[in-house]
């Protein structure tokens, strides 16, 4: 009698994410597209398809799989959109938008982090994202309004100024919560009425900080 084969890695991968309950089939094949395994660490390269976070420079971390698929979906995305994303971190969630909107500026304030990170998207043709080293409580007045914006690391609040640069029904998800600790992930969405508040899940970012960092 044959051994049975476990499935590959990939393909337990895809199923985990419909298991759990991502059914946006434009996030899944985006999931599917972009190698993981490139934006780990070399030592983590064998753990890139689990469900797990993982550790990267600068003491950052990439996010696991599942929460990636979650917020990407909960921002309803759509090929006409500008999308900002606070915290740059390796770029697999900026890859992952690049397949999904129109353009993606994404904010790192890591130097090392943001320089790598534009070099992994470069050569994965990632063509529709910029790489800014910058401050993501102090968004540039040139880069304009957008219609979503991602914060990928834990803010206690969220900070006017980064609301005030959603476009009318725009959406926002963010971490909101204490830095050590749970945090809830927040949708936040620009209506004629103002801003409509909604708790989605817990989860654990690392914190937001302000400023541009003086090393790494």
């Amino acid at each position: 009698m044959p051994a049975v084969q476990n499935p590959p890695e990939k393909m337990m991968f895809q199923l985990n994410l419909r298991r759990r309950g991502i059914s946006d089939q434009a996030v899944l094949r985006a999931m599917e597209a972009i190698p993981r395994d490139v934006f780990v660490e070399p030592a983590d390269r064998a753990d890139a398809w689990r469900d797990s976070a993982l550790p990267i420079a600068c003491g950052q971390t990439i996010s696991q799989p599942f929460v990636v698929a979650y917020m990407t979906e909960q921002l309803h995305l759509q090929k006409h959109h500008r999308v900002l994303e606070i915290g740059t971190g390796s770029g697999y969630q900026a890859a992952i938008l690049s397949r999904l909107c129109g353009h993606v500026l994404s904010i790192e304030r890591y130097r090392t982090l943001a320089d790598s990170a534009r070099a992994r998207l470069e050569k994965l043709g990632c063509d529709n994202v910029e790489v800014m080293l910058g401050d993501g409580f102090d968004v540039p007045d040139g880069a304009g309004n957008f219609d979503r914006i991602i914060v990928t690391a834990a803010m206690e609040q969220v900070p006017e100024a980064l609301t005030q640069r959603l476009e009318p029904g725009g959406i926002l998800i963010a971490p909101v919560g204490p830095h050590q600790g749970t945090q809830t992930l927040i949708r936040l969405t620009r209506t004629e009425a103002g801003l409509e508040r909604k708790a989605l899940v817990d989860v654990r970012f690392v914190p937001a900080l302000p400023g541009i960092a003086r090393e790494l």
